[in-house]
């Protein structure tokens, strides 16, 4: 054993070491892509709230429509696309850009691709600059067999972000034929 970790163990140091690691992989982990900051899920009928970081059963106005649309994107993303739309429909105001991508997003994996698109041209109408929605309608044109309308779309992401942002990885390689899974 190498002296530093003898060093190490025999001056109760083991625990101050193994959160350092833990530290140092969960940055590894973050940069490879871990989605761990993302809004958990909860149990039907129930939201997660930002401020008490607690599933809540919904109570009308105590949960934000910040928190609401957030947590609509993660019920979507765990394929519970029809209670994302639920919570959608609960907003106070639903006319933003994230609201109307992520109703998009839902009614996409639900199959009505065109509903989809029209969710995403109102998010690009209020938010232009929003790469993700553009990758999103970018996915959507290529599931209507219009890849020319999905490359439009990666060249707006492009310059929006550049290459190496996710939005244009991931819709460049739905482009080519390797969609997200």
């Amino acid at each position: 054993m190498p002296y530093s970790i003898v060093l190490l163990i025999s001056k109760k140091r083991i625990l101050p070491v193994a959160v350092g690691a833990l530290l140092l992989l969960s940055g590894v982990a973050h940069a490879m892509g871990d989605s761990s900051t993302t809004t958990p899920t909860c149990p039907k009928g129930q939201i997660y709230d930002s401020r008490t970081k607690s599933c809540m059963v919904d109570k009308g106005s105590k949960i934000s429509d910040t928190d609401r649309t957030q947590y609509a994107y993660s019920l979507a993303k765990a394929g519970r696309y029809d209670e994302a739309l639920g919570v959608l429909n609960t907003l106070r105001q639903p006319n933003t850009a994230k609201a109307w991508n992520y109703r998009g997003y839902a009614t996409r994996k639900l199959g009505r691709t065109d509903e989809g698109i029209g969710y995403y041209q109102k998010s690009i109408a209020l938010d232009p600059h929003y790469a993700q929605v553009r990758e999103y309608l970018g996915e959507a044109y290529m599931i209507k067999g219009r890849p020319d309308l999905a490359r439009e779309q990666l060249a707006t992401i492009k310059t929006l972000c550049g290459t190496s942002c996710e939005e244009y990885r991931d819709l460049s390689a739905a482009i080519n034929g390797h969609p997200e899974s």
